[in-house]
């Protein structure tokens, strides 16, 4: 008998319910957007996350249903996304979550969001283990190894702006709508690394990440050209501040790959979807790491969406890592030390 997982995601601003089966294929994925709602205020505004939240959830339940064409009683278990991402967002989707799991007596499995965004590789091929997982988002800069399924150890992130904020923050300066990460990645393909910007810690030889400098150059270089007068090419700029950021996430992951026993290598998180991080990751693991694997999911997988945590669940389901009716959200949530 098939496994089929009802998966649930609020963790920001996209109302998304799934069902998975085995945890590798997608038999519905309903995301329902809000990027048009936030990018007024250029920047994702809580309460309203939440409030888009409340009105979408049940119907994208309702449609999730009814796209895989499954019956509540085909089910499973129900899984949602406990954290870490906007409390009032999440308490949405695990209130959503466990009431359907009471009504149903189903189980309810409760995921990490950033595991859910390792494990959207999954739909691409089977994970071979141990694997490195490079996770790069608006929120979060990572690199993660896992000896086994199911298995964390962070060995590098970010001591302060992750990689799709600095995107966001550089794109707010050069006058770009929000999310701005996918227009600077294009404008960066027409325009050449003119201004060399900082490669903060590129040669330390720890796995951390730092952007808040390089985003601090960036904006105070165009704000000193601006009061002399100077006209700088957009295109360039956004080369620039491109190739810093992937000259630094490229080399400190060829790093960590050749020194952790790797077999495959993940690229997972908004960020992901980055075609110039994606060629330079590609073209340097084919150089550097003949015998390791890089996986990128599919571009509609990168962003959030629940099949990931579907795909998450369906190991924490095997693990029998359930919660009971009195889960809650947790904003702050990281992945366990490595036992």
């Amino acid at each position: 008998m098939r496994e089929l997982i009802l998966a649930i995601e609020s963790s920001c601003d996209e109302t998304s319910v799934a069902v998975v089966a085995d945890g590798a294929k997608i038999l519905s994925n309903v995301i329902a957007s809000q990027i048009k709602s936030h990018q007024r205020f250029g920047g994702i505004v809580p309460e309203v996350a939440s409030r888009h939240h409340v009105e979408e959830i049940t119907i994208c339940i309702e449609e999730a249903l009814e796209e895989a064409q499954v019956e509540v009683a085909d089910l499973s278990a129900v899984a949602v996304t406990q954290g870490p991402g906007l409390v009032g967002a999440l308490l949405i989707g695990i209130a959503a979550a466990k009431s359907f799991a009471w009504a149903h007596d189903l189980p309810l499995i409760p995921v990490n969001h950033m595991a859910g965004h390792i494990y959207a590789a999954r739909f691409v091929k089977p994970l071979i283990f141990p694997l490195m997982a490079l996770l790069v988002s608006g929120g979060h800069t990572e690199l993660v190894y896992m000896a086994e399924d199911g298995s964390f150890e962070i060995i590098g992130e970010t001591r302060d702006d992750a990689a799709g904020e600095a995107y966001d923050k550089v794109g707010r300066v050069l006058g770009l709508k929000y999310p701005s990460g996918k227009e600077i990645d294009e404008l960066a393909h027409q325009g050449q690394d003119t201004y060399h910007f900082p490669r903060a810690m590129i040669h330390d030889p720890h796995f951390d990440f730092s952007f808040s400098g390089l985003k601090s150059s960036f904006i105070n270089f165009v704000h000193n050209a601006e009061q002399r007068g100077e006209t700088l090419v957009k295109e360039d700029l956004a080369a620039s501040f491109q190739a810093s950021v992937i000259d630094v996430l490229v080399n400190k992951t060829i790093r960590a790959c050749q020194e952790y026993p790797v077999k495959q290598l993940i690229v997972a998180g908004g960020v992901a979807a980055n075609q110039g991080l994606r060629s330079a990751l590609t073209a340097a693991v084919a150089k550097e790491l003949s015998d390791v694997e890089v996986i990128f999911p599919p571009l509609k997988l990168c962003g959030d969406n629940a099949a990931m945590i579907g795909a998450a669940a369906h190991v924490e389901l095997k693990k029998q890592h359930l919660a009971q009716m009195d889960l809650n959200a947790n904003p702050s949530l990281v992945f366990p030390n490595k036992d």
